[in-house]
């Protein structure tokens, strides 16, 4: 009898030990990780960010232009078929932004802060390939300490 009850309470402790494991790993249940065009939020410096896409060449092209304003928790993930060199500008804006350059492993390689829609027709860009650019309120990467080789993660 002793023997069972040693044998019972280790079993209950593996099997505590296990449900903590998958809540570590499961962290959050609802958000699942994705690359995909069903991406809705980006997680960035700490920060859940809620997304717009920014898929097709016309998608693209509109931007933020023509918006007048973007929530602090709010931005517009641009998503590239395959890593390009890209440059932005802010035709047609109405306020300004933070534009953060990733890449196709999911780290930011550039950072420009407070693009103000006065700056067009300059252009904005990190020179070398990128495959997303994530458009945030202007303030978004110096309040949250972003910096070159910070993780980006896509959410659905």
């Amino acid at each position: 009898m002793k023997n069972f009850k040693k044998y019972l309470s280790f079993g209950v402790v593996i099997l505590f030990l296990g449900v903590i494991a998958f809540f570590l790993s499961n962290q959050n249940i609802f958000l699942q990780k994705t690359t995909g065009n069903d991406i809705k939020y980006v997680k960035i410096s700490g920060q859940m960010v809620k997304v717009d896409l920014a898929l097709t060449q016309k998608e693209q092209e509109q931007g933020l232009s023509g918006r007048e304003n973007l929530k602090n928790d709010e931005g517009m993930l641009f998503i590239f078929p395959k890593p390009l060199v890209n440059y932005f500008w802010m035709k047609d804006m109405n306020f300004p932004i933070d534009m953060i350059w990733i890449d196709k492993n999911f780290r930011v390689i550039y950072i420009q802060e407070n693009a103000l829609p006065s700056s067009y027709p300059d252009s904005f860009g990190p020179g070398v390939d990128n495959q997303y650019v994530l458009e945030l309120s202007s303030g978004f990467s110096e309040k949250n300490n972003l910096k070159i080789g910070d993780r980006a993660e896509f959410f659905r």
